[in-house]
């Protein structure tokens, strides 16, 4: 099959499989220049299967949160399901959160490339939806998690009375949303309850793959309060201090569930590999929070340990919790 195809392949399992568009739907492709190639091939692939189809082209993003134009926020208020490959993020952006709330289903595939729709789209979403619910299902009981790794990372935080997200590829309800490719749970943390050290020694976004230095950051009250290590700290940083002090809000933690993606240096791919926690500086509106910043960079720690509340329940990305480690045969 060539690459022509396979991405066919891969944006009708998107379109079908993942969003449940149906005949008779509306459907909204948002890309930019840099990501042409494939919001095209995606359009003409919707329009291929029959449905109503437009393509809406925006500036590429300067960082991931930022708004789109004030058009394409409207725009997106009208079509039942909204395909978004860009090189920035909008999902953590009032204009998708207002388009949810209108009834959309919405998939952002920020920094996607053809390898990663290809490679992300070919896992079975039905297995990863189930590891994705259970961890939520585990996660809503949970008042404290802590991290940890033999490089470092050793931060705790409260996730009590949060809501925990699933984000597990199958988004068919109404105004249900979330990446593609994916294959995550994740939570906003209380603000100001995040405490300790992270160590990001597998990507970060905006930065790519860490192949030199970790980027070790500390945390006290729930900031960033110090970020060292070689040039890509420095860049971490830059970054962050052009939003602003809320920036270095500790927003996010996740946890991946899709076993076929790879560490790529591509965020969307990278936060959902199995067997790696994800921990996000910046915005968490969209997360149920209240820190509502135009950034949210979230930071991969691979094989680390995880506790839900005292409970090991990954020991080095092995998940040893009973329930949850079926699913990783």
């Amino acid at each position: 099959m060539s690459k022509n195809d396979s991405l066919e392949s891969a944006a009708k399992k998107a379109l079908i499989d993942c969003m449940g568009a149906k005949t008779g739907e509306s459907v909204l492709i948002i890309s930019d220049p840099s990501r042409r190639k494939i919001g095209l091939a995606v359009w003409d692939t919707v329009r291929e299967l029959g449905f109503d189809a437009m393509y809406n082209e925006i500036p590429v993003g300067k960082v991931n949160g930022e708004e789109p134009p004030k058009a394409t926020a409207e725009l997106m208020k009208n079509f039942d399901v909204i395909l978004i490959p860009t090189a920035k993020s909008l999902t953590h952006t009032k204009a998708r959160r207002e388009a949810s709330e209108n009834g959309a289903r919405i998939a952002t595939l920020p920094g996607i490339t053809e390898d990663v729709m290809i490679r992300g789209l070919n896992a079975d979403y039905n297995k990863i939806a189930a590891l994705t619910l259970k961890l939520k299902e585990k996660l809503e009981s949970v008042s404290w998690i802590r991290v940890t790794s033999k490089i470092g990372t050793d931060i705790t935080m409260s996730v009590k009375g949060r809501k925990i997200l699933p984000s597990k590829g199958i988004f068919h309800a109404r105004g249900e949303s979330g990446n593609l490719p994916t294959g995550e749970t994740f939570a906003a943390p209380v603000e100001g309850s995040s405490n300790g050290v992270f160590v990001v020694d597998g990507s970060m976004a905006g930065i790519g793959v860490i192949d030199g230095d970790p980027i070790r950051v500390v945390v006290k009250n729930g900031m960033a309060v110090e970020i060292t290590g070689d040039t890509k700290a420095e860049l971490l940083k830059e970054m962050l201090d052009k939003v602003g002090p809320q920036a270095r809000n500790i927003a996010e933690i996740g946890i991946g569930t899709n076993e076929k993606v790879i560490l790529s240096g591509v965020l969307l791919e990278d936060e959902k590999k199995l067997g790696t926690v994800h921990i996000a500086l910046g915005n968490n509106k969209s997360m149920g929070g209240s820190v509502d910043v135009p950034i949210h960079l979230d930071g991969v720690i691979k094989s680390p340990d995880l506790y839900f509340d005292d409970r090991l329940v990954m020991s080095a990305g092995k998940f040893i919790d009973e329930e949850l480690k079926l699913f990783e045969s």
